[in-house]
């Protein structure tokens, strides 16, 4: 028998207000370990505000989250650097920096290693991202948007995390370029037990993970926070800026049956 799986990372009655405006309303949720958590949401529905709260970016207004059944702003920096790793939605390189000073960043800033061990460490997360060592040379501004992403996927990876946090990774990517992330996450996951976050609107990314075609019943969270109605515009017209109109759902890959729908292929969107 397998024993029961075991929360990571919880949530309990997290609120987040931006002036009048309440975007989560009392979230509740566990983030189980060595799952694909998808939370997913329409632009400007607070997912990122999320994601930052989940991290301790964000003090929310209200609620704790815990990492390790410790609150995570009672978890010192560096613990929680070597816990939690993050790819942010534009990839956050330093344009300064060179790839491979990127990568040994968080690694020079919580760890006595040595530089040639940082290079070597830097080496070994850019081939974990599908990138040749070589490419740790170049900075920012000479790689392409995929490779944008996969080297802020190998910085997040740089301490070895347990969970990682992705922020739209695929976004504004082409179809084969992000079913090469979509891939990757996938190997991260299987291959070294990662439990992973995905925050996105690309349903693509949550079917290939979470392996699902949108049946109520295949949802493990109950997160169904809704933002109040817009006061700007707002009447009693019954018009979209009258009405709650946001929502963030979280997807569990645990939680769903493989035999749900099968996914649409990337592929397809260039069409036949």
């Amino acid at each position: 028998m397998k024993p029961h799986a075991e929360a990571i990372l919880s949530a309990r009655g997290i609120v987040n207000r931006f002036g009048k405006q309440q975007v989560h309303d009392h979230v509740s949720f566990d983030i189980m370990r060595g799952e694909i958590l998808g939370i997913a949401g329409g632009s400007g529905s607070g997912k990122s505000v999320l994601l930052k709260t989940l991290v301790g970016l964000r003090r929310p207004d209200a609620g704790t989250v815990t990492l390790n059944g410790k609150a995570i702003e009672a978890v010192a920096p560096a613990d929680r650097a070597s816990q939690i790793g993050v790819l942010f939605q534009q990839g956050a390189l330093f344009s300064s920096l060179s790839v491979a000073q990127n990568i040994m960043l968080p690694i020079r800033e919580y760890t006595r290693l040595s530089p040639p061990e940082q290079e070597m460490i830097a080496a070994m997360k850019l081939e974990l991202a599908g990138m040749s060592a070589d490419s740790g040379v170049k900075f920012p501004s000479e790689l392409s948007g995929g490779m944008v992403k996969r080297a802020a996927f190998a910085r997040a990876l740089a301490l070895d995390p347990q969970i990682l946090f992705l922020d739209e990774p695929t976004s504004d990517l082409d179809p084969l370029t992000a079913s090469g992330i979509d891939a990757m996450i996938g190997k991260l996951n299987q291959s070294l037990g990662v439990t992973v976050v995905i925050v996105t609107h690309d349903l693509t990314t949550l079917f290939d993970h979470s392996r699902y075609a949108g049946a109520a019943s295949a949802l493990r969270s109950a997160m169904d926070s809704r933002v109040p109605p817009r006061t700007a515009g707002a009447g009693g017209d019954g018009s979209e800026e009258a009405k709650p109109w946001k929502r963030i759902s979280a997807i569990s890959s645990k939680a769903c049956s493989s035999s749900a729908f099968p996914s649409v292929p990337r592929s397809s969107q260039f069409g036949s």
